[in-house]
């Protein structure tokens, strides 16, 4: 084994960690709603940060950035892949997320300003400085990480990797769940990632990550809009909606958080989609002016609850969602550990 991971790993980690090929693309490990908020010493807890996921994949002098649905991002945060090239590690796969700071809140409304650039020119220049956090250590030198327990990854990277600049280390408190995530509210984070702290890394959603929020908020599939009246331009509402039993099930209109540059930007885009149809299963009872588009743009939606018959309550928009895949869209529901 590499000289340099070797020395880190203790012999239990020497057995887990397995020579094996750096892969061109892993799946990320996603995190469950928590139903409650808790503290254990098992656990350890780490700040929700609200961007862009993104997996890093470092081979010689090569950086790919990739979303979690395998989407490009070199030419949309080029300064990030300036950054890691100048790591000391040669070969690498690393997770994180991209965030862009308002104040000290990342803000994903303010990364909207990146997200789907393609000129990494027009990137530079977009004047919105965006920061990438990394949390966990897949692959480094040829050996296969991810059957190491969680904290033993983190050790890894923390270690290995360089960390300054536009390249930080995620952070995280051991066993105070319930402390840290007061201190979140409290700070106007979105909220906690719990995480076990012997966990493998899996390459799928896991009850060994869930999710303590501060708001409510989560994804939804556009599948229309409504006309624009009196002084607003570009569309009235959205009607959004998400995937249950093959179906999509409507969610409610969306009337709010748009700026007038984001409701021209949406029109645009949703007059292109139009269809006579409604992609969702049931809408009642139907608004006035609307228009059905074919549900494949994926908005992230903050509200305060779910009513009785799942509608939203106070929805507010918060940005389009290239990342995410519209058919993986369901409606978010708390699991217990």
């Amino acid at each position: 084994m590499a000289p340099e991971i070797e020395d880190l790993l203790d012999e239990k980690g020497r057995e887990l960690a397995r020579k094996k090929r750096q892969p061109a693309w892993t799946a990320p490990m996603l995190a469950v709603l928590a139903d409650e908020t808790f503290s254990d010493p098992d656990w350890i807890f780490e700040r929700k940060l609200d961007g862009e996921r993104c997996l890093v994949f470092k081979s010689g002098s090569r950086i790919r950035l990739r979303s979690r649905n395998k989407k490009e991002l070199n030419d949309t945060y080029p300064e990030l892949v300036d950054a890691l090239e100048k790591q000391p590690i040669e070969r690498f796969i690393a997770d994180g997320e991209i965030v862009a700071f308002e104040r000290s809140v990342t803000s994903f409304a303010r990364l909207q300003a990146r997200i789907g650039i393609k000129d990494p020119n027009e990137a530079r220049r977009s004047g919105v400085a965006v920061t990438l956090y990394l949390f966990d250590l897949l692959h480094c030198d040829g050996y296969d990480l991810t059957a190491l327990p969680l904290r033993s990854r983190k050790s890894l990277l923390k270690r290995l990797l360089e960390f300054r600049g536009r390249v930080r280390y995620t952070p995280h408190r051991k066993g105070a769940g319930e402390k840290t995530h007061r201190e979140a509210c409290r700070k106007g984070w979105e909220g906690v990632i719990a995480k076990r702290g012997d966990g493998k890394y899996v390459h799928a959603r896991s009850k060994d990550w869930l999710k303590f929020k501060c708001v409510n908020r989560q994804e939804f599939v556009v599948g229309g809009y409504t006309d624009p009246q009196g002084s607003r331009v570009g569309l009235g509402a959205l009607l959004v909606g998400y995937n249950e039993d093959g179906d999509l099930r409507y969610a409610g209109k969306v009337g709010t958080g748009y700026d007038r540059e984001t409701l021209r930007d949406l029109a645009g885009r949703l007059r292109k989609k139009e269809r006579k149809k409604p992609p969702f299963s049931a809408v009642r009872p139907i608004p006035k002016g609307v228009h059905w588009v074919t549900p494949d743009l994926v908005v992230e939606i903050g509200f305060t609850e779910w009513t009785e018959d799942g509608r939203l309550r106070h929805p507010r928009f918060l940005g389009i969602r290239t990342d995410k895949d519209p058919k993986t869209i369901e409606r978010e529901r708390p699991g217990r550990r």
